[in-house]
């Protein structure tokens, strides 16, 4: 017997943790396993509501990793496709929660959704999974402040470049990962070596362009950065968008190797100088107001 909850579970924010919670509290308190059953790819790249345009905020490998840290004793990818996205919410419960593992407690968050016939309000799908006996438990919508949170407020605020604001509805602060890849070497020829980075997962949320105080860490250490997201107006073409992070503190040849930076506040936009000695000159003072910030 299983206690479970399912969904998309995009950013493992605040109001997922909530859920995730009570599924973790009810399977302690009845002895049971607990589940957590999330999809993959997001169902807006596959139905293609506005597929171009979206972004995630967790890889997969992210989100289980923080689904898996909230105390829950499994996690169950299920694949989705439109055969998958063609279930009525009876088949998928019946399908997948009951005749697959066997669960019987269904944890719902409060705006959850399940099957093709998505209009149906919370109070039918419990009507319907109490009809095939499963026990439900309704968990409340979740605010910080008077924001109720979400995973589209938290892009919105990501988008608007409000790091700060993401991180107080994620719970934690909001990270990038990938690979340092060789770049141009203009930070180089300015006095501030930078880590140009390609994403592991190209589909998630990059902050608005602007300098950010970062905490990077390579090779299992960490230390401050300043991250540059944006098209460097002042030394390119202003058309390549890219994430390049200067390390303070740090000389090593990293190319090759996997960095991760996390997001702990807006420096500044990105600005387009009108020299490159203007350009320099305001680095310095980046580095100077990071200098004197905490990452911890």
């Amino acid at each position: 017997m299983v206690v479970a909850a399912t969904g998309f579970f995009d950013g493992v924010h605040l109001g997922h943790k909530a859920v995730l919670g009570k599924v973790r509290e009810e399977a302690a308190a009845r002895g049971l396993k607990s589940v957590i059953f999330t999809l993959w790819p997001h169902p807006r790249t596959v139905l293609q509501q506005d597929a171009a345009k979206f972004r995630l905020l967790n890889s997969i490998e992210e989100k289980s990793e923080l689904i898996r840290e909230a105390g829950i004793d499994e996690v169950q990818i299920l694949h989705f496709d439109k055969e998958f996205a063609s279930q009525t919410t009876e088949e998928f419960l019946k399908r997948y929660l009951i005749d697959r593992y066997n669960v019987s407690v269904l944890i719902l968050g409060y705006d959850h959704r399940l099957g093709k016939d998505q209009g149906q309000t919370q109070e039918e799908i419990v009507a319907i999974a109490n009809s095939l006996g499963i026990e439900t438990i309704l968990v409340g919508r979740f605010e910080t402040g008077e924001t109720t949170v979400s995973s589209t407020k938290i892009r919105e605020a990501l988008i608007a470049g409000d790091v700060e604001r993401a991180a107080k509805m994620l719970g934690y602060r909001y990270k990038l990962e990938g690979a340092v890849v060789e770049g141009k070497r203009l930070g180089r020829k300015l006095g501030f070596p930078t880590a140009n980075m390609q994403l592991y997962e190209p589909l998630k949320v990059l902050p608005a362009d602007g300098v950010y105080l970062v905490k990077a860490t390579c090779m299992d250490i960490s230390y401050k950065g300043i991250t540059n997201i944006g098209t460097r107006p002042t030394i390119a073409d202003g058309k390549e968008r890219t994430i390049e992070t200067y390390i303070m503190d740090f000389e090593d040849d990293i190319y090759g190797l996997s960095l991760k930076i996390e997001f702990v506040k807006k420096l500044r936009d990105e600005v387009a100088f009108s020299s490159i000695d203007e350009l320099i000159e305001q680095m310095h003072k980046d580095k100077i107001e990071a200098a004197k910030s905490s990452i911890l």
